[in-house]
């Protein structure tokens, strides 16, 4: 798996269909219509997220590694 930033993985939920709902510190928590699951994006001095985190957030928002 590649490492990607908070930045990039947020870009990349808003292009299949995750929307911005607040903004808690460094966080970023999307959600999407009719869905109860929230992801909480953190985006930290532009660094990469590590492995473990990046492929729970892409699990939960049923992303693959192709869509990033």
């Amino acid at each position: 798996m590649k490492a990607i930033t908070g930045k990039e993985l947020a870009r990349a939920l808003r292009r299949k269909g995750w929307s911005l709902k607040r903004v808690t510190g460094s966080h970023h928590i999307f959600g999407r219509e009719g869905s109860v699951v929230r992801l909480s994006v953190p985006i930290h001095a532009n660094r990469p997220r590590k492995r473990g985190l990046l492929a729970h957030l892409l699990k939960l928002a049923g992303l693959s590694e192709q869509d990033v």
